[in-house]
């Protein structure tokens, strides 16, 4: 969407002098694997992608930091900022600290929330149902008649059941079953070589790696790869992801207010269930038949649609509560 944003970086060829640019809007998807980053107005569209937000580390600083360092290199002020944020509790969702650490930049107003808002909204608008982000980690949210329910979305140590890091690490722990004769043979084995190294060695290199949960994760496309030349272990793995996504959606159906034969569109975001047919397969076929009425299909936009829909909410739509809103003129939610 972004409708009215354009980044200009060159001068005024008329005068020869260089003008700093309006931005009327800049729109932000921040993740754990990538960043992406969207501008448009005058039918130009401008899309970057930075490097993913690290939740071990102050979600607001790092994305201070970011907007700082997008409007340094656009050469141009921002007026609007919307901003999707995974790792964000809502202890941290807080716009007016946002806003006012970006005080030398003259942004006038911030919406920020967690990406499961984002992704809702990009994937369902403002259509009651649910939605599943499923990524690094995953976060489904429930949005009906009873108001929001966010289930999982605990981070790797505690939960993200079915997420790329939830199925990369049981890939990994297969593989390592197998290694020790505790499980069945799968190509799994040579898979986790092939991307870590030594079987013995693994835990230790893993465990001290900077990167330890994107290695992971990234693993879970190996998984799927075997799961689709037959490989049991891995069919195994896909199938138990696919249960634990569906027992989340499901919940979040339930607790956000829906009855059996009320109108409601179950989708998801993320690129782990759009490259992998098994997996999304599995997980429509178990909520069809426990949710009848439920619409379930693809999303109907993008993340950054999603992050821009969040300064356009109706005050009454059950997630306008859900971002957090600062406006320079107050720096109070409005």
């Amino acid at each position: 969407m972004c409708r009215r944003a354009v980044i200009s970086t060159g001068g005024d060829q008329a005068g020869g002098t260089h003008t700093m640019a309006a931005v009327s809007r800049l729109c932000i998807d921040a993740g754990q694997t990538g960043t992406r980053i969207r501008t448009r107005a005058d039918g130009r569209e401008q899309v970057g992608i930075r490097d993913g937000i690290r939740t071990d580390r102050p979600i607001l600083d790092q994305l201070a930091d970011l907007v700082g360092e997008v409007i340094a290199s656009a050469g141009a002020s921002v007026r609007e900022i919307a901003i999707g944020s995974s790792g964000l509790t809502p202890a941290h969702a807080d716009a007016g600290r946002l806003l006012t650490s970006l005080a030398d930049l003259d942004v006038e107003t911030v919406a920020l929330t967690h990406d499961s808002v984002s992704a809702y909204l990009a994937a369902n608008r403002l259509v009651f149902g649910v939605v599943t982000a499923v990524g690094t980690g995953v976060v489904t949210l429930g949005v009906g008649s009873a108001g929001v329910a966010r289930v999982d979305g605990w981070g790797h140590l505690f939960g993200d059941a079915g997420s790329a890091y939830w199925i990369g690490r049981a890939g990994v722990e297969a593989a390592l079953r197998d290694f020790d004769g505790r499980g069945p043979t799968t190509g799994l084995r040579s898979a986790a070589i092939q991307s870590f190294g030594p079987l013995d060695e693994l835990y230790m290199a893993v465990q001290t790696a900077a990167d330890r949960v994107s290695r992971v994760a990234a693993f879970a496309t190996a998984v799927a790869d075997h799961a689709e030349v037959g490989d049991a272990v891995a069919i195994s793995i896909i199938d138990d992801a696919a249960a634990e996504l569906a027992a989340s959606a499901l919940t979040a159906l339930r607790r956000s207010g829906y009855r059996p034969g009320d109108p409601a569109r179950m989708s998801w975001a993320g690129t782990v269930l759009d490259r992998n047919e098994h997996l999304r397969n599995a997980f429509a076929d178990r909520i069809t038949g426990r949710a009848p009425g439920v619409e379930i299909g693809p999303g109907l936009g993008e993340p950054l649609d999603g992050v821009e829909l969040t300064l356009d909410l109706p005050a009454g739509h059950p997630l306008h509560t859900e971002v957090s809103y600062a406006d320079r003129r107050s720096l109070s939610p409005r």
